[in-house]
């Protein structure tokens, strides 16, 4: 083993890779958290609009009433995530008629998408909307 002595030009140097490993360990963690919370919000956006497409393509069919659309989209968003996620969502179902003459179902829904850190509470706003051609009775 080497002996040092104090005038050496590595003191300066010592240490520095245990500075340098926890300045990009983290770095590396809160890119990953910012993915991994995208990843959610992607998820969680695509299941809320098949949600209300679903419900809207229910509430279509000619012996349902529009009414039935918002307690199915939040049967299918509470399946396919959370009954948490489900109850942070208000949706709205009504029948609009379109330029071409068509009266539509249309499902709305308005929420939050939860975070990873739970102590940023819910601060991804969402906000998606399904519609259907209604059936003739």
């Amino acid at each position: 083993m080497a002996v040092r002595r104090p005038g050496s030009p590595d003191d300066g140097e010592r240490g520095s890779a245990v500075v340098d490993f926890v300045l990009v360990s983290v770095l590396v963690v809160v890119l990953l958290l910012a993915v991994l919370q995208v990843a959610v919000y992607v998820h969680v956006r695509n299941v809320v609009v098949a949600g209300a497409q679903e419900g809207a393509r229910f509430a279509a069919n000619a012996d349902v009433p529009v009414s039935e659309a918002t307690g199915r989209t939040l049967a299918v968003v509470a399946r396919a995530t959370t009954e948490q996620t489900a109850d942070g969502l208000q949706c709205t179902a009504a029948e609009e008629v379109d330029a071409t003459g068509l009266t539509l179902v249309t499902v709305r829904c308005a929420g939050a998408v939860p975070t990873l850190l739970a102590g940023l509470g819910d601060v991804l706003p969402l906000e998606v909307t399904g519609r259907a051609v209604e059936e003739a009775p």
